[in-house]
């Protein structure tokens, strides 16, 4: 049996709420299964006061065994790099000394969200509080514990990033970690889970008919595709959100909603409008991750000539007006 702790910083709880929504298996269920015990979680655990500190204090010391630790919301190390603006209640500590004593003793540490893995929204507006991820700032190796961090199991911070993030992500993150199954081969260049970062989330979108022949949407109730003019980065963002749907049935684009690439370090602070597209000289500056820009520009002027009527205005539209016309070939 694992013993799993969950701690809270600078953040908004929102990558528990999603935890908490888990389904098919819900989060109890799954833990259970992959043989983890949940020592605390904000949210789930009765002990508060002396009880949580003691818990922590066994944890240091080495009484209570720590297998997997995990982080929601950044490290705040302000002002002035004292950590004051967060201390626990009732130590009178800032939280991040807590958190470095507890990550050296802990098997695994595990950063669940944008903010606990790179700063995450808690370090946007010129970071006032001093905000960082557990390995990282924004892009940069280093955050709390220094590039050079590894957990007692051997691995680095491993970074389940995402605003929020995906309740499967953490309990398969989890599970695997359970079963022997991470390492290193398992991350990519920023540490995050291979088993949700190795896809896209332009794959499995509603509006990929649309993409490939870029009829695109201009305004928000548009059916269209969203990357040209309404600032979607699905092309580029490595999650899995429309193949693995939230709650069985929702994404951002399946909302009406642009991806803004949550899982990416900085993406709180693109530069512009997070429902605008950059351009130069008419060409979105965003193009797909993989994708040559002269064969995009190509394979967009051929596509657009070849968009069918029907798309062209369905684009355009909050509703399917010209549906599929059946097939006029001779042999049907």
């Amino acid at each position: 049996m694992l013993n799993l702790l969950w701690l809270q910083s600078g953040g908004c709880g929102g990558c528990s709420m999603s935890w908490l929504n888990a389904e098919s298996p819900d989060l109890i269920t799954s833990l259970a299964a992959a043989g983890i015990n949940l020592l605390w979680h904000p949210s789930l655990s009765e002990d508060c006061d002396s009880d949580f500190i003691g818990l922590l204090e066994s944890c240091i010391s080495g009484q209570t065994e720590l297998s997997i630790l995990c982080l929601e919301g950044s490290v705040i190390q302000g002002p002035n790099g004292t950590g004051a603006f967060h201390k626990l209640a009732g130590t009178n500590r800032p939280m991040r000394d807590w958190l470095a004593e507890l990550c050296q003793v802990a098997q695994h540490v595990v950063a669940v969200g944008n903010c606990a893995a790179y700063g995450g929204i808690t370090a946007a507006g010129g970071n006032p509080s001093e905000a960082c991820g557990l390995q990282y700032y924004e892009s940069k190796p280093g955050g709390l514990l220094g590039e050079a961090f590894t957990a007692q199991g051997g691995l680095p911070v491993i970074n389940i990033a995402g605003c929020p993030t995906h309740p499967n992500w953490i309990s398969d993150t989890l599970t695997q970690i359970a079963l022997g199954d991470m390492n290193e081969t398992e991350l990519d260049k920023y540490y995050r889970p291979r088993s949700y970062t190795d896809h896209l989330v332009h794959h499995g979108c509603p509006r990929n008919e649309y993409y490939e022949y870029k009829a695109s949407a201009e305004k928000p109730s548009d059916l269209g595709c969203m990357m040209e003019h309404m600032g979607c980065l699905g092309t580029q963002a490595h999650a899995d959100c429309n193949t693995r749907l939230w709650n069985g049935s929702g994404s951002c684009l399946r909302g009406g909603y642009p991806c803004i690439n949550c899982t990416a370090p900085k993406f709180h602070e693109p530069g512009h409008s997070f429902t605008q597209t950059p351009k130069i000289a008419g060409i979105p500056v965003g193009l797909p991750t993989d994708m040559p820009k002269a064969w995009f520009v190509a394979l967009s002027s051929l596509a657009k000539a070849a968009t069918p009527q029907r798309l062209k205005h369905n684009a355009l539209i909050d509703h399917i007006e010209l549906p599929p016309e059946p097939s006029k070939n001779k042999r049907d």
